[in-house]
């Protein structure tokens, strides 16, 4: 047996995943057996569905990789319950097996693949049309396997698991709590994949910074809570603006930033304008929002420097602002309290 385990260990990798451990098991598993067929099954008890995950077929007889059965006519089950990891006349001890009848199965050897607390994950089987005699080894080989692949399993579970709280703390790092859109760090990393996409593909990116004139005004009159939902207003606004491809994110208080790759700024800009002004009501508040102050850079295709185009789209939004405070009188440039808000009943 140990010479067995051997040549598995020899034939695996560390790095190797489920299937990677699985297939030179089951090669190993038909040369120890003088079994035709072996193979790996999952077992779903909501469904009540036993599928093979991976299998070998070497001669007649043929498990096909994807065959889904009922649970409840499998040899598997029967095993399982019976206690008999092992026969050489299916058709003695289970006659009114319909999976066997169809397979042609006559003699069958299978191992439950357990979890650490446990709960069958599924089978490792072999089988053969063919009446073979099996010794007390064969039976113990099998059960070595198959802990074996269920350590894999717990494994992989635990990567898994791992992961899924890995993406939710970084969701958390580069993620804004109140509007659920990308912040600074977020911005940042986007904005560098984007730029190396577009070098590759000779493409400009633009930059858009979107800052929100007299927002303070609007916490001031209004209370915190509804300044909160307004920046949500304008995150969803702002989203409904943009392509499919292109990237918004809260960097600040009361600024976002839109990302675009190959976009008209021009055209970038009246879109933004537009997703930033008009009506806006929340609970009993109501009032008209005159706009933001936009400022929109561009790096040329090939330019990667992150810093030079936030920098210049920052000034651009700066001189935006001179000229609503000045150029378009104060008219424009009202925050939504002064003179455009009301409370309503």
């Amino acid at each position: 047996m140990e010479e067995v385990l051997e040549q598995l260990l020899e034939s695996v990798s560390v790095d190797d995943d489920l299937e990677g451990i699985t297939r030179p098991t089951l090669e190993l598993l038909e040369k120890f057996t003088g079994l035709e067929s072996t193979y790996l099954t999952k077992i779903n008890l909501a469904a009540d569905t036993q599928i093979i995950l991976f299998s070998r077929n070497s001669r007649t007889l043929t498990i096909p990789e994807g065959l889904e059965v009922p649970w409840g006519d499998t040899l598997c089950k029967r095993a399982l319950e019976e206690e008999r990891p092992f026969t050489d006349d299916v058709t003695a001890c289970w006659s009114d097996s319909q999976a066997a009848s169809e397979l042609g199965i006559r003699t069958y050897l299978s191992q439950p693949v357990l979890r650490t607390d446990g709960s069958v994950f599924g089978t490792l089987c072999a089988a053969s049309d063919r009446n073979v005699p099996m010794d007390d080894c064969v039976v113990n080989v099998l059960a070595k396997f198959a802990k074996i692949i269920g350590q894999q399993v717990e494994r992989e579970i635990a990567v898994r698991r791992l992961s899924a709280v890995v993406q939710e703390l970084s969701s958390h790092v580069t993620a804004d709590p109140l509007t659920g859109l990308a912040n600074r760090r977020g911005m940042l990393q986007e904005l560098r994949r984007m730029m190396k996409h577009a070098a590759r593909e000779n493409l400009p990116v633009v930059a858009a910074f979107v800052d929100l004139d007299d927002f303070k005004q609007v916490n001031d009159e209004f209370g915190h809570h509804v300044g909160d939902a307004f920046l949500i207003h304008i995150s969803r606004r702002l989203i409904g603006a943009l392509r499919a491809r292109d990237h918004v994110s809260r960097s600040g208080g009361d600024e976002f930033v839109v990302l675009a790759i190959d976009a008209d700024p021009a055209r970038l800009t009246e879109r933004l304008e537009e997703a930033t002004t008009g009506p806006f009501s929340h609970g009993d508040v109501s009032f008209v929002y005159p706009g933001a102050s936009i400022g929109v850079a561009r790096a040329n295709p090939g330019e990667t420097d992150v810093d030079k185009l936030l920098r210049e789209a920052d000034k651009a939004m700066y001189r935006a602002k001179r000229q609503r405070k000045t150029g378009q009188g104060d008219d424009a440039g009202r925050a939504a309290g002064e003179g455009s808000s009301s409370r309503q009943g």
